[in-house]
């Protein structure tokens, strides 16, 4: 139940900045940010260490994000991969065939200066084009007001600038802050406790993300406590 903030700028030729943050089983093992696969020395990411995959990667201009949603192809579970490998693949330019053999997925690609969300409910695969404009993404679809966090927060993320040079998220980052003001258990937060939801996922870290078509800039921060907020340097 990861949460994706995006803007996608009207000229292409600015930055897509992006804030990202992580919610996952916090007894399942990861890598911090950096370069963890030695057959792609420019390929940068958040690995997973169980399957090698990534949660968040970039090589070059090219980014991609992973986060959950529900659903699960008609296979025997000894035949559905992990779902990291979707974005070592997306950053290589290789996206989703139309029947992935993974559960369900919301996966962020940015890529010569445009984003794509493609979405996979174990039974249809979509691809979206991201108008100009700032978008929130969480488990369900692009902008979904059914998703309490996105009816609660999207609007303020719109309103809070996230242009410029230096610490362009800083006022995203103001947001986020308010956002804590709810309890994680609620489910208008971001950074949250999934568990009275059902899941063992709690936030554990975050990333803010500048993409040109040829550079991607990622800063990455944990909370020191899985599911709790502390503010975070990038």
């Amino acid at each position: 139940m990861c949460t994706v903030v995006i803007r996608v700028p009207e000229d292409a030729a600015q930055p897509i900045r992006l804030l990202a943050v992580r919610d996952e089983d916090p007894l399942r093992p990861w890598n911090p940010l950096g370069a963890r696969w030695p057959e792609r020395p420019q390929l940068t990411g958040v690995q997973d260490r169980l399957a090698g995959g990534a949660w968040l990667a970039a090589e070059g201009g090219r980014l991609a994000v992973l986060l959950n949603r529900a659903g699960a192809p008609l296979l025997p579970s000894s035949a559905i991969t992990s779902r990291g490998g979707i974005v070592l693949d997306a950053v290589g330019g290789r996206l989703p065939g139309p029947h992935p053999t993974t559960l369900g997925f919301n996966l962020v690609s940015v890529a010569g200066g445009r984003a794509e969300l493609v979405s996979w409910d174990g039974d249809r695969l979509s691809r979206e084009v991201m108008p100009a404009g700032t978008h929130m993404i969480a488990h369900d679809g692009l902008d979904d007001r059914a998703t309490p966090r996105i009816a609660t927060w999207r609007d303020a993320f719109a309103a809070a600038p996230a242009e410029g040079d230096g610490a362009w998220w800083e006022p995203w980052l103001a947001v986020l802050t308010r956002s804590t003001t709810l309890s994680p258990e609620d489910d208008r937060a971001i950074i949250r406790d999934n568990r009275v939801h059902g899941y063992p996922t709690q936030s554990l870290l975050a990333c803010v993300t500048s993409v040109t078509p040829t550079t991607a800039d990622i800063r990455y921060a944990e909370l020191e406590t899985a599911g709790r907020w502390n503010p975070l340097q990038f």
